[in-house]
């Protein structure tokens, strides 16, 4: 008897055995199933973040390439407005001196289309003639009594100041009244 209940006793740790066997085996093949999707995700990444990689580069020399563009050509508009400008000065330097009221005339076109092109870019001369003395867009050159003008005021334009839309460019030379 001792020996039956030894045998089913070692049968049923051979029974244990077997199954813990064919779980192992099972799980071994879950396992690896498993790791072969977690392999394949993980190439699928790496190949996403290799073309997430080559998309920032190329955005990245696209918008270099565009940025050197903008500071190449920023001008192109404005020059191509002053064109007709130095057309005009070439035509009226062809006058001969007989001709020295159209000269003028053509000058004076030639001023008007110079201002215009500046205007249409934005930029403006500064008013000043009359104007309280503002050193943020005036220079003051010269300091002189006046009877016309209050003290503090711009009784005299030396030179013409410009603005860039709302930037002084070149502050206008003036003369103050004292």
């Amino acid at each position: 008897m001792a020996k039956k209940k030894e045998k089913q006793e070692d049968e049923l740790i051979e029974d244990e055995d077997k199954e813990i066997y064919e779980n192992s085996e099972e799980s071994e093949t879950l396992l690896n199933e498993e790791l072969k999707k977690k392999e394949y995700e993980l190439k699928e990444l790496g190949t996403q973040f290799i073309r997430l990689q080559a998309d920032f580069e190329n955005f990245r020399k696209r918008t270099e390439k565009e940025r050197k563009d903008i500071v190449n050509y920023a001008l192109e508009d404005f020059i191509c407005t002053l064109l007709p400008v130095v057309d005009n000065f070439e035509n009226a330097m062809k006058v001969e001196e007989k001709e020295m009221e159209s000269f003028y005339k053509g000058i004076e076109l030639i001023s008007k289309q110079l201002k215009d092109a500046l205007h249409s870019n934005g930029v403006n001369e500064i008013e000043s003639l009359g104007k309280e003395f503002d050193p943020n867009i005036h220079h003051a050159v010269f300091m002189e009594e006046s009877e016309e003008y209050d003290s503090g005021k711009v009784i005299e334009i030396i030179q013409k100041g410009y603005m860039l839309k709302d930037k002084v460019i070149r502050p206008a030379m003036v003369k103050v009244a004292k």
